[in-house]
């Protein structure tokens, strides 16, 4: 199993990531995740959407809970065809909890408790902690990563390097 030293912290402390590394025009890997109510999904159920991909270490921890709600907040003005998942290694049941909490309608939040499948297929598992490490992917409707970030510090709240306007206007321009 490849290993990458030092690339993100967590905690202020440099971590290992495990997995296999994904690039910019790979197709992306289908991995099972698990939904809030126990049910097995693929990626690839996702396909024929544009798919913008989050993972986090857990959804419960106050700059991840941010995050994903103000996806969430994003996605309403999103066209339909644009999915947005974020996954973590919080059980199922945590999930739901969390998602019904927060009031989350428009982010899919997906675990990955059961196999860390998409940590490793993806290059994100921390191998000190056996969470995800934050990173985005945005794969296109045919299945090909056309943008990745790791996010340097685990902790710090930090925005992509894209606008959600020019996800939505690329995504027109393909309509």
């Amino acid at each position: 199993m490849k290993e990458r030293k030092g690339i993100v912290t967590l905690a202020g402390r440099p971590v290992t990531l495990i997995g296999n590394e994904v690039n910019v025009g790979e197709p992306a890997p289908d991995v099972e995740l698990i939904t809030p109510d126990l049910e097995p999904v693929k990626l690839s159920a996702f396909r024929g959407k544009l798919c913008v991909i989050s993972s986090v270490p857990s959804l419960e921890h106050p700059e991840y809970d941010e995050e994903v709600r103000h996806f969430n907040l994003e996605a309403q003005a999103l066209d339909p065809k644009v999915t947005i998942l974020t996954v973590s290694m919080d059980l199922p049941f945590a999930q739901k909890r969390w998602r019904d909490m927060a009031q989350v309608d428009r982010v899919h939040t997906l675990s990955d408790y059961l196999k860390a499948a998409f940590g490793l297929a993806y290059g994100v598992l921390i191998k000190e902690f056996r969470l995800l490490s934050r990173a985005m992917f945005v794969v296109d409707e045919e299945g090909i990563i056309r943008y990745r970030q790791l996010v340097p510090d685990n902790r710090k709240v930090s925005s992509p390097h894209w606008s959600w306007s020019d996800l939505q206007r690329r995504n027109s321009a393909r309509a």
